[in-house]
């Protein structure tokens, strides 16, 4: 008798989740955390303080990832909350990607492609065809990821501060 243990990849479910609730904002802090830190890193060769990276926090809410016009999504890995995604309305038939976010120590065990299709069902479930996102360049990881689930580089549709490089991908009707 042969034993196989489950691959990482299928202890990952992904369920919409209210984005107010205490496990959504500390992954949103987690989050925007990483983010920031890799982008001091880079450009000041030191880590946020706490009040950088709070202030920083503060200034991008994510309330809007709520129904009728958004969602927020939550990855468990074997049952705790490890990653998120959330969805804004951009227009009628498309929706804005933000908040894309694994926990650095389950990066690389299929968290971030089982959190994009469920990104893909969401958007559908908001009635679009089309999503879109901005991101930065230094963000690498992420955005091979998008590449790898079909999002191709589109002209810039926002001018945000941090905004360097623009995705989109079709999903059909």
């Amino acid at each position: 008798m042969t034993i196989t243990a489950p691959r990482t990849s299928d202890l990952w479910s992904v369920t919409t989740a209210d984005v107010t609730t205490p496990e959504a904002l500390a992954l949103l802090r987690d989050y925007y955390y990483d983010v920031a830190n890799r982008y001091y890193r880079l450009h000041l060769g030191r880590e946020g303080t706490p009040e950088e990276l709070e202030s920083g926090l503060a200034d991008s809410p994510s309330d809007d990832l709520a129904e009728p016009d958004g969602l927020f999504l939550i990855g468990r890995y074997d049952g705790a909350a490890q990653s998120c995604a959330g969805l804004r309305r951009h227009d009628a038939d498309t929706v804005e990607l933000t908040r894309v976010f694994v926990r650095p120590g389950l990066r690389g065990t299929g968290g971030g492609s089982r959190l994009l299709a469920a990104v893909d069902e969401a958007t559908r479930s908001l009635g679009a065809h089309r999503i879109v996102l901005d991101t930065r360049l230094d963000l690498v990881e992420a955005r091979a990821l998008y590449t790898r689930h079909g999002y191709r580089e589109i002209p810039a549709y926002s001018s945000r501060p941090y905004a360097q490089i623009w995705y989109g991908k079709e999903l059909g009707r």
